[in-house]
């Protein structure tokens, strides 16, 4: 059982055993506590739901799209502005020594199997040609794929951790024009991304994080609305 349906459950109790006692200030305040917890909670799901006949219900699905676009515009002013790019691309390790870009693991996915080609190509057309097809022909250097490959990725690997590479790979990325051209590819990936969202998916996510905190506005309704009743009862009364 949930925080609201507990809340509102133990206010009509409240209220049901005030009227059954003939307690008006038993009454009262599970009146005042059911009041405040439903309407908490009529709030809090209209924020998901269209309700017929109630206007501004259904606020996220209807402004979905205003949503999707503030939340674009928050993450690229926020996290991928110019600034926070350059300080991402200028970061220290705990020594501060300028952290390296980590290239390798991009070489290790590249393939390589064209280079190996191109380098079978050149030989044949070389002088080694004749020499070549008397021993066989190129199927006599297939043997050597994988190993030119594993050292052309070593050496490649090697080269991107050189610090001339490295700074002239900061160079170039801070060069204007290049750091545009990077933004409007990570906008293009994130707008991409948001693209992918649809209303249904996005009231999902936003209930799963706040459910429980809106969850207390149920709580806290209920909550201070039976103590204002209890409070009515005792001033009428007295």
């Amino acid at each position: 059982m949930n925080k609201s349906m507990l809340t509102n459950g133990v206010a009509l109790a409240l209220t049901i055993a005030g009227f059954g006692l003939a307690q008006p200030w038993l009454l009262t305040t599970g009146l005042f506590a059911l009041s405040g917890g439903l309407t908490n909670w009529l709030a809090v799901h209209m924020l998901f739901e269209k309700v017929p006949g109630l206007y501004g219900s259904g606020v996220i699905p209807v402004r979905f799209e205003q949503l999707k676009q503030s939340l674009q515009q928050l993450l690229m002013t926020q996290f991928f502005s110019s600034d926070n790019i350059d300080r991402f691309l200028h970061q220290q390790d705990e020594y501060g020594e300028p952290m390296k870009l980590e290239l390798g693991p991009v070489i290790e996915q590249v393939e390589l199997d064209p280079a190996f080609d191109a380098l079978l190509k050149v030989v044949e057309e070389s002088s080694f040609g004749s020499m070549l097809m008397m021993v066989g022909g190129k199927k006599v250097l297939l043997p050597l794929r994988e190993p030119f490959i594993q050292e052309l990725k070593a050496a490649l690997t090697e080269i991107a951790d050189s610090d001339a590479f490295q700074q002239q790979v900061l160079l170039q990325l801070e060069r204007p024009e290049q750091m545009q051209q990077i933004q409007q590819h990570i906008e293009t990936i994130v707008e991409a991304r948001l693209d992918e969202l649809t209303p249904e998916l996005v009231k999902q996510m936003l209930q799963q994080m706040i459910k429980e905190h809106l969850g207390w506005l149920v709580v806290w309704g209920g909550f201070f609305g039976g103590l204002l009743g209890l409070l009515a009862a005792l001033v009428l009364n007295g």
